[in-house]
């Protein structure tokens, strides 16, 4: 049995078909959980845990506010509750600011702070009428609390989606804790095709972090497993920093100083 039981408990995962939701789902399953996970497009393959528990998959492009009901519903009715929903589904390619469409823009900005408010009002109308109440975690990212040159809509997204929660974690208590994550860099096979580089590459980006390494998807998970379990039950509004340790400020190497 895992260190947090979840049996019993009944979670949902958008973008949960691969990557850091991947992890995520496996990680709720591994606790004894009930899993539903989204992804834009077809689900594939089975996430499965370790016991060979797999989670149930539906396509559902959460931008859309019918199918983020559509999704938190069919948790509903395939579980009986929601007690977990887990926000993950976000992202953002490599795009200057001063070139990228206004489209775009709209597009990042769209996916990673409108949606989750969609997804969120859904499993809060559920939740507010369950006993116990639930737990809303929205998987942001160090690039919402400092520069991100390339992905600037990104990082205005993560920033709004950390002040979201907050403000959800007030108007939805007490029945209903709301947190994010404030996930750094993290080594998943969509890293390795692109954002981040080759191994080489990451291994460099692993240099940067205090840790030594970027972040795996499995301690994402454990993050999550901790907000929404009984061990946060008086943790609500906060912003959990999942990043290693954080960044050695950069005038530290020009001044040639030792950390």
């Amino acid at each position: 049995m895992h260190a947090i039981d979840f049996a019993g408990r009944a979670v949902v995962i958008t973008g949960g078909t691969r990557g850091i939701g991947a992890g995520i789902a496996r990680a709720f399953l591994d606790a004894g959980a009930d899993v539903l996970v989204c992804g834009r497009s077809d689900p594939g393959g089975a996430v499965l845990a370790a016991g060979g528990r797999s989670a149930l998959r539906t396509r559902a492009d959460v931008r859309d506010p019918a199918q983020a009901h559509r999704l938190i519903r069919e948790a509903a009715d395939s579980f009986g509750r929601v007690d977990v929903v887990v926000s993950n589904a976000g992202g953002s390619p490599y795009a200057e600011a001063a070139t990228a469409s206004p489209r775009f823009h709209a597009r990042i900005i769209e996916l990673n702070l409108i949606a989750p408010l969609h997804v969120a009002q859904s499993a809060n109308a559920v939740m507010q009428d369950q006993a116990g109440g639930g737990s809303i975690i929205m998987i942001g990212s160090v690039s919402g609390v400092r520069p991100s040159p390339g992905t600037a809509a990104y990082g205005a997204a993560k920033a709004g989606l950390h002040q979201l929660a907050t403000s959800l974690a007030v108007e939805w208590a007490p029945k209903v804790r709301v947190n994010s994550v404030v996930a750094g860099p993290v080594a998943t096979e969509a890293g390795a095709a692109g954002h981040y580089g080759d191994a080489a590459a990451q291994a460099a980006v692993g240099a940067t972090v205090p840790a030594g390494r970027m972040a795996t998807p499995e301690d994402v998970a454990g993050a999550c497993l901790f907000l929404a379990s009984p061990l946060a039950s008086y943790v609500s509004g906060a912003a959990l920093l999942v990043h290693g340790g954080g960044e050695r400020p950069a005038y530290l190497a020009a001044a040639q100083r030792p950390v």
